[in-house]
């Protein structure tokens, strides 16, 4: 679903799924046979140095497949290739080899910090690990390098997280990201802990880090602004399926899905004159332990027809490039 590089995609997802049966309690009179289907058997490639931005409302599964490619969380079903390698089946043993090129920047970069721990040691303990570095000493020159590299003082390496704002608190997050020089890179909503003012700091930083270093991003955000800034392409997510996966530029100037029409729409213009018509969504995200039969937006969808009821619609290249699960694409909608 991507231009492939000589050698193939760098990542490439097959039918990915992660599946929970719920623990005792949450779902009324003990239905054990139900199951939250986080991610629903989702396809997608990423080539090498390009930037996948992934959409979609809170709780539709976007951490959720960020984690389960890295294998942070087991898939139930379906297999995830890097460089060529099926990742699903390697063991434990061989996958933190693989962990080296394959690294996260988490949402919270207070949580995934250590407080206790210099930033020296935040950054640089996993290249001592993996023998990156053979001595501390090395690994700390290490570190400074990285630090300034994504806009920190060198002797910033020696304070603790609580010294620094969000802001430079990410950024040591990047740097300890890039510690083990990895290929490709999952950024899970790296932005929303951060104020408005520094959210454009940090993706100029990732964009100008990938163009040192030839790095392939998943790019998980809410603010479309953003994933538009530093996406090559865009898949849209809804209750653990794609519901549409496009090139950036063919995405934001003619969407086809009615969701990323909604989305789309919500985001705020300066220039009243090219606002797009507000689309004012029905009801609620349906509940993934029991979502709708048929499709599964169209509870929510302003031209659901009685087919979208009763049908599931796959996702499909309606045009080279541009993926949409809808079953009313290339009538009026």
């Amino acid at each position: 679903m991507s231009e492939s590089t000589a050698n193939g995609p760098l990542l490439r997802v097959a039918n990915l799924a992660v599946h929970f049966r719920p623990e005792e309690g949450w779902v009324p009179h003990r239905r054990r046979d139900r199951v939250l289907r986080a991610v629903d058997g989702v396809s997608f490639e990423i080539a090498e140095k390009e930037t996948l931005g992934l959409v979609g409302e809170s709780g539709c599964g976007k951490s959720t497949l960020g984690r389960a490619i890295l294998r942070l969380v087991e898939p139930s079903a379906g297999k995830v290739f890097f460089e060529g390698v099926e990742v699903t089946k390697l063991s434990q043993r061989r996958l933190r080899t693989f962990r080296r090129r394959m690294q996260i920047v988490f949402q919270d970069p207070v949580g995934s910090l250590n407080p206790r721990l210099p930033v020296r040691d935040a950054v640089g303990e996993a290249m001592l690990v993996h023998g990156i570095v053979r001595s501390r000493e090395a690994m700390v020159e290490r570190v400074r390098e990285l630090l300034e590299r994504v806009g920190l003082p060198a002797d910033a390496a020696d304070r603790y997280p609580h010294e620094f704002s969000g802001g430079q608190r990410q950024r040591i997050a990047i740097a300890r990201a890039l510690a083990l020089t990895p290929r490709f890179v999952v950024a899970d909503e790296p932005l929303s802990a951060l104020d408005v003012s520094i959210q454009a700091q940090i993706v100029n930083l990732l964009r100008s880090l990938q163009r040192e270093m030839g790095l392939s991003f998943l790019f998980i955000a809410h603010d479309l602004k953003m994933v538009e800034h530093i996406s090559d392409r865009v898949a849209v997510m809804y209750l653990g399926k794609f519901v549409e996966l496009a090139p950036k530029a063919a995405l934001f100037a003619a969407p086809l899905h009615p969701y990323t029409k909604a989305l789309l729409a919500a985001v705020p213009v300066p220039d009243p004159e090219n606002r797009r018509k507000r689309i004012v969504l029905g009801g609620d995200v349906p509940n993934p332990i029991a979502p709708p039969e048929g499709c599964p937006f169209h509870p929510r969808c302003p031209n659901a027809t009685t087919r979208c009821i009763r049908e599931v619609p796959k996702l499909t290249e309606v045009e080279p490039g541009r993926w949409v699960a809808c079953l009313l694409v290339g009538k009026a909608t």
